[in-house]
């Protein structure tokens, strides 16, 4: 790891020189002497760059400078023109992972900073019995297949999207009110039956026709008024393939390609789909690579890392 090459790569930052952990730490080090960043401890200042919750089922925004690779277990964000990457945990996950931060602005030279240890907050989660489901939702009758497949390739495709917006950095809003019944990561039993995969969003209930909002600024990548599991569905991708799902919609209020700001009605709580009344199923999946908790988002606070 060369100062020089982290030192041009945190001047290209947007993040004020008074809260440069890294600056600091290399001014320390001696200008442009070698720094060895071999413990845990001596790489907090670094991860202290990230906001959010380094838990299962979490999410992490990050700022290390433009021209940056964060790595946080198997997923990876290449940085964006301002310095953000974007990272998510999985809902199962060891209790460590290892953390990396790669600085690639200088030509074929590049310093690499890793932390081997950071630690990952387990969960519990618990088993939902839901009753009343439709059965066809449960176990559907094979003439629905063909149907079925061509609305999982449409979902793939805008959970593929790749917007360069920045809507994450709005911070995230409830994006209905009601009442809480479904939590992300619990196991589900429908109709009495055998286990049947995991939940993945955060519901809220409250009668058909409560109006849905965006809880970021983004661009809508899906808008569906009827899809076989989920109903009336809006997919928003805020920014670095950041993607809100709302299913189970009575209305759809916004088209595919339009560009949606925080708190803009987008649809109706419903009940379509697998569902036994009206409520809102938000999830939310980064990068196409898995659902993470959406009340993190909910929780996240930026204004640190925007230097605020």
């Amino acid at each position: 790891m060369i100062a020089a090459v982290l030192a041009l790569a945190l001047q290209a930052s947007s993040l004020p020189a008074e809260q440069d952990p890294i600056g600091d730490l290399i001014a320390a080090a001696g200008g442009d002497d070698e720094i060895a960043v071999t413990t845990v401890g001596e790489f907090r200042a670094f991860s202290g760059r990230c906001s959010g919750a380094f838990q299962e089922g979490g999410f992490l925004l990050c700022n290390y400078g433009p021209m940056t690779r964060v790595t946080l277990g198997d997923v990876t964000a290449d940085a964006d023109q301002d310095g953000w990457a974007a990272l998510a945990i999985p809902r199962r996950a060891p209790e460590s992972l290892p953390f990396r931060v790669e600085f690639t602005g200088a030509q074929a030279q590049a310093g690499v900073l890793v932390d081997e240890f950071r630690e990952i907050s387990q969960r519990e989660y618990r088993l939902q019995r839901v009753d009343g489901v439709p059965q066809s939702t449960v176990t559907p009758d094979p003439s629905t297949l063909p149907r079925r497949q061509r609305e999982y390739a449409q979902k793939q495709e805008a959970f593929n999207s790749t917007w360069d917006g920045q809507g994450f950095l709005d911070g995230f809003i409830a994006p209905a009110d009601g009442r809480v019944t479904g939590v992300y990561g619990s196991a589900r039993v429908y109709n009495n039956g055998d286990e049947r995969g995991v939940h993945w969003g955060l519901d809220w209930a409250n009668v058909t026709g409560t109006p849905v909002v965006a809880p970021a600024s983004g661009l809508v990548t899906l808008a569906e008024p009827d899809m076989y599991y989920e109903g009336g569905l809006i997919f928003i991708d805020h920014g670095q393939g950041l993607v809100s799902a709302f299913l189970h919609l009575s209305a759809v209020h916004v088209e595919e390609g339009q560009y949606v700001e925080q708190g803009q009605l987008i649809g109706d709580i419903g009940a379509g789909g697998r569902s036994t009344g009206p409520h809102l199923d938000w999830r939310v999946k980064l990068r196409n690579q898995f659902y993470f908790d959406p009340q993190v988002l909910l929780d996240l606070d930026v204004t640190g890392l925007r230097g605020e």
